[in-house]
């Protein structure tokens, strides 16, 4: 039955459900690190863009293709044109993720790429995780309102089908700036109760809402952040092999979502 006229919100309503209902036919990757990216670049055979869709100057790359049906998009940074390093951090996850919205009217965007895990929660080297949640630790605003702004804390999409059929370990995701954890930052992780964290997680989770664009988040652990190892050593040993775990993870999480629609994750 239609709503009645000028209902608007029961009119927005159905339009979601319609969305829903939907199959889903395009998936935009955010991925930092063109190290994380390229395993699943070579996995779903994609095409890197060499006519951008992306405004003329910027550094950002895109892979492109089509795998069981589906468009794939696997959008990164790309290389700070200045020092030649990859854009880590949530500026730059921040502008592609709108970027890529605007360009490619995705119907699911996956966050996907390495993460510190802590050893106290549960995890574990190479352990891959589905984010249940997300907020920021180090955006410590202590003004009434403005602190809850700050910490933005998001839920990500719920997918539970996807998480029986994978097994798929849980957790909540924290992301700063740094990749170091100073005394302040680890008080906020603590009361956002993370198990892993990162440097670009809540920043797409952030654009991703305001675009009304279903996210979740695939983290893997290179590093032990309340652990006996140096943080920067413990990435860079474990970095390839942790790389290759989150690549059959995503393949995964491709292959069960192929076909489906939103509601049906």
């Amino acid at each position: 039955m239609a709503p009645p006229h000028g209902d608007k919100s029961a009119e927005v309503k159905e339009e979601s459900a319609a969305v829903d209902n939907r199959p889903i036919s395009t998936i935009v990757f955010i991925i930092a690190m063109q190290t994380e990216a390229l395993p699943l670049v070579n996995k779903f055979q994609l095409t890197e863009d060499v006519d951008s869709v992306f405004p003329k100057g910027v550094p950002w790359v895109r892979f492109y293709g089509n795998y069981k049906g589906l468009a794939i998009n696997i959008v990164c940074p790309g290389k700070d044109p200045a020092l030649g390093v990859d854009g880590v951090g949530t500026v730059s996850a921040s502008l592609v993720t709108y970027a890529s919205v605007q360009a490619l009217k995705p119907d699911l965007i996956i966050n996907a790429g390495t993460a510190g895990g802590f050893g106290s929660k549960g995890a574990s080297i190479g352990d891959v995780f589905l984010s249940s949640e997300v907020a920021f630790h180090d955006r410590r605003i202590p003004i009434p309102v403005f602190d809850i702004y700050g910490v933005g804390s998001r839920k990500a999409f719920a997918t539970p089908n996807l998480l029986k059929e994978l097994n798929l370990k849980v957790g909540k995701l924290s992301t700063g700036d740094s990749l170091d954890m100073s005394p302040m930052d680890e008080a906020s992780i603590v009361a956002n109760d993370a198990t892993v964290k990162d440097m670009e997680g809540a920043a797409v989770a952030y654009v991703a809402d305001l675009l009304k664009v279903p996210v979740i988040f695939l983290k893997a652990v290179t590093d032990i952040v309340d652990g006996d190892k140096p943080t920067p050593e413990e990435f860079l040993e474990n970095l390839a092999a942790v790389t290759a775990a989150l690549d059959q993870t995503a393949t995964q999480v491709v292959d069960f979502i192929s076909g489906k629609c939103l509601l049906e994750l």
